[in-house]
C-alpha cells in the first residue's frame, strides 16, 4: 500500500500501537503528524524515527476539546491539510464498580470517547476536502464484556457506535471505520502480564489460552490493518468495526474445545 505524500495525523502516536502506525505510514511514503500528551514525549519519539523531513509534532491532550483543536491545528498547519485521521489515543483502567470513582470515569471517557469526537470534529472540514478517511481505535472489549472493565468497555463501545453514525453522516466524502484489537504486545500489556502471572511470558501464555491464533499480536499487525482501512484498497469499506483479535470472539469456547 502506497501513501506517497498523504497527510496523516496519528493521535497517541508516541508509543505502542500508535508508534507502529506512525512508522508504517512513514515507510509507505506519507507525511505524518505525531501526537502525544507532551512536547517532550513527542520530541523524544520523533528523534528515533526515520524520514525526519516528513514528520511534524502535534502535542496535546485529547481529553479536552481545546486540546483536540490544538492538535488538529498543529497537524494541518504543519502538513498543509489532512487526508487521514487515526484516532488512536486512549486510556484504560478499571476494577469492581463499587471501587471506581468519577475521576477514573472522566479520564477514560474523556480520552477515549470525547477525544475521538472532537479530533474528528476539528479535522472534518479538511478531510471532506481531501475525500479522506478516518480510523478509530476501538477494542475487542467493545464487543465482549469483561469483569472490572465497565468504563473501558463503555468508552470503546461508544467509539464503535460513533463510527457507524459517522460513516452514514460523512458519506460519500469521508470513509470512517474502527479497528478492534485483541491482546497486543505493548508496554502496558507487558505490565498487566507481570501483574497477572509474575512474568510477561507466563501472562501472555494465560492471555492466549482462548485465542485460536494462540498468541498475543504484534503492534505492527494492528498498524497493517489501519493502513488497509485508510487505503484506496478499502475504497468501498465504511462503517465497519473490524476485529483483529486472533479469532478470540470466533473461538469463544477456547482453542481446540467444543461446546456441549
Amino acid at each position: 500500500m502506497k501513501f506517497q505524500d498523504k497527510r496523516v495525523l496519528v493521535t497517541g502516536g508516541t508509543r505502542g500501537i500508535g508508534r507502529a502506525i506512525v512508522e508504517k505510514f512513514l515507510d509507505a511514503g506519507a507525511r505524518v503528524a505525531v501526537n502525544g500528551r507532551s512536547a517532550d514525549s513527542v520530541n523524544t519519539a520523533m528523534a528515533d524515527l526515520t524520514a525526519q523531513d516528513r514528520i511534524i509534532a502535534a502535542p496535546g491532550d485529547t481529553s479536552s476539546a481545546a486540546g483536540c483543536k490544538a492538535i488538529v491545528d498543529a497537524a494541518m498547519d504543519g502538513l498543509g491539510g489532512l487526508d487521514i485521521l487515526v484516532n488512536n489515543a486512549g486510556s484504560g483502567g478499571g476494577g469492581p464498580v463499587e471501587d471506581l470513582d468519577e475521576a477514573l470515569w472522566d479520564r477514560v471517557i474523556d480520552t477515549n470517547l470525547k477525544g475521538t469526537f472532537f479530533c474528528t470534529k476539528y479535522a472534518l472540514g479538511a478531510l471532506k476536502q481531501a475525500k479522506g478517511a478516518i480510523v478509530n481505535m476501538a477494542s475487542v472489549r467493545a464487543m465482549q464484556g469483561t469483569a472490572g472493565g465497565s468504563i473501558y468497555c463503555a468508552s470503546k463501545g461508544g467509539v464503535v457506535a460513533m463510527t457507524k453514525a459517522w460513516a452514514v453522516e460523512f458519506a460519500p466524502d469521508v470513509r470512517v471505520n474502527a479497528l478492534c484489537p485483541g491482546a497486543i504486545d505493548t508496554d502496558m500489556l507487558q505490565a498487566l502480564a507481570v501483574r497477572m502471572a509474575g512474568s510477561v511470558e507466563a501472562g501472555y501464555e494465560a492471555m492466549s489460552q482462548g485465542v485460536p491464533m494462540g498468541r498475543v499480536a504484534h503492534a505492527s499487525e494492528m498498524a497493517d490493518a489501519v493502513l488497509y482501512l485508510s487505503s484506496d484498497q478499502a475504497s468501498y469499506v465504511t462503517g465497519i468495526a473490524m476485529l483483529a483479535d486472533g479469532g478470540m470472539l470466533a473461538g469463544a469456547f477456547g482453542r481446540g474445545q467444543k461446546a456441549d
